[in-house]
């Protein structure tokens, strides 16, 4: 009896599961183990004991005269009640404690298995039900192992295991066994029979959350995150607004000199949040959301979504970010396809369109440049070569050929 009442003790000890359920358990593997042994379970009592951690066994038969039993399974004979105990009488009812010993050896291993198995299965339910219930919120852990498509790392709150996939990083995210690590519950599933809690680090919730706990008005309703859009690692956007008119949504998220802002940013791996006010008017939302760039005018298509935004020389990279950044987040934010243009008269006379070297430069070069808002001959000339092969990362090569190319345009020009 021991061996199957350690293991009870053992499990119930360090599990979240509760006193009825495991009394359940207990009860249906004795029940088996005494169906295989005597065929039927009907005229037996199972009692649990969950604070001892014990139970007993008690074969329950009615007591009839000798010679007269008709079915050994609830009746039995008086004089073998009397050899259980000598105060009994014909009609009563015989009570007669069994001992697991009396199971067998086999019998015995064979239950300590289905307990096991059986419990493991309700400590699965359980933290699958308690994750499930959890999808949004961040967690805690130490990294426990690191392996080559993700992290497993230990819930500091409650010992779980969970995932970190690759994917659910932020660029530039390196991790030693035993470093502490925050992300969002992403998605909880069932893979065979055990469940995978993924941790995500690149969800946009992830960003939101940190927010809520940097920024007490949105916790408190007074300020809320209408929309974000991420490229972990690089740049967010986010759009908030107010209920309360006293109230600046987007000085009370950075707050003063940055201090709330900036414990996110490190987080974040130096990710660079554009925090803006959202409205429902279109051309101020767009013009909000391509910040830092200062627009001059946009001319909106409704029914494509489509927005032409016209901006001085000078403001056009800012508008399209590097690698196209911030004109990509500001597309995703605002719902609408924008177009960025130079706010240039003079360029028809004294300038030319990128557009017209295409059969000296190859198209792959010439977007390569308009990522980074140079969409003439003169803009590219702007800029020192250094800073046209940091920027586009370009070949040293390509952005000498493509510099002679131009140069020559405007000399021939003269």
């Amino acid at each position: 009896m021991m061996n199957l009442v350690e293991t009870f003790s053992d499990f119930k000890s360090g599990k979240n599961i509760d006193r009825p359920t495991m009394v359940r358990v207990l009860e249906d593997v004795f029940r088996t183990l005494i169906r295989k042994k005597f065929g039927s379970d009907e005229n037996f009592d199972v009692i649990v004991n969950t604070t001892k951690g014990d139970l007993e066994l008690w074969r329950v038969r009615e007591i009839v005269p000798d010679g007269e039993v008709l079915d050994d399974r609830s009746q039995i004979s008086i004089s073998e009640a009397l050899s259980i105990d000598e105060d009994y009488e014909i009609g009563e009812e015989c009570y007669e404690q069994l001992h697991l010993e009396d199971f067998g050896r086999r019998a015995i291993m064979a239950a300590r298995q289905t307990l096991i198995s059986r419990i493991m299965e309700l400590e699965k339910d359980d933290v699958y039900k308690s994750y499930v219930d959890r999808v949004g919120e961040i967690v805690v852990g130490e990294v426990h192992q690191i392996l080559k498509r993700e992290i497993l790392v230990i819930d500091d709150a409650t010992g779980n295991e969970l995932i970190m996939p690759r994917n659910e990083m932020i660029r530039g995210d390196f991790f030693r066994k035993g470093d502490m690590v925050r992300g969002i519950i992403r998605k909880v599933e069932m893979k065979n029979n055990t469940p995978v809690v993924i941790v995500s680090r690149t969800d946009n919730t992830f960003l939101e959350k940190l927010l809520e706990q940097e920024v007490p008005e949105i916790e408190d309703g007074l300020i809320t995150v209408k929309k974000i859009v991420r490229m972990p690692g690089e740049r967010a956007k986010v759009a908030v607004e107010s209920y309360d008119d006293r109230i600046d949504p987007v000085g009370a998220c950075v707050g003063m000199k940055g201090s709330r802002i900036h414990g996110i940013v490190r987080e974040l791996k130096n990710e660079n949040i554009d925090i803006v006010n959202f409205t429902n008017n279109h051309q101020l939302f767009i013009q909000r959301s391509l910040t830092p760039a200062k627009v001059s005018s946009i001319d909106l298509d409704l029914d494509d979504m489509r927005a032409a935004v016209y901006l001085e020389p000078d403001q056009v990279s800012l508008a399209i970010g590097k690698g196209g950044t911030n004109i990509k987040l500001a597309s995703k934010l605002t719902g609408f396809e924008i177009d960025v243009f130079r706010n240039n008269d003079e360029m028809e006379i004294d300038d030319v369109d990128l557009e017209e070297f295409a059969d000296e430069i190859e198209s792959w070069i010439i977007d390569s440049l308009k990522n980074i808002g140079c969409d003439s001959a003169r803009s590219v000339l702007e800029l020192s070569r250094d800073e046209l092969i940091r920027r586009t990362d370009l070949e040293e090569e390509t952005v000498d050929d493509v510099l002679n190319i131009l140069r020559s345009e405007f000399e021939d020009q003269q």
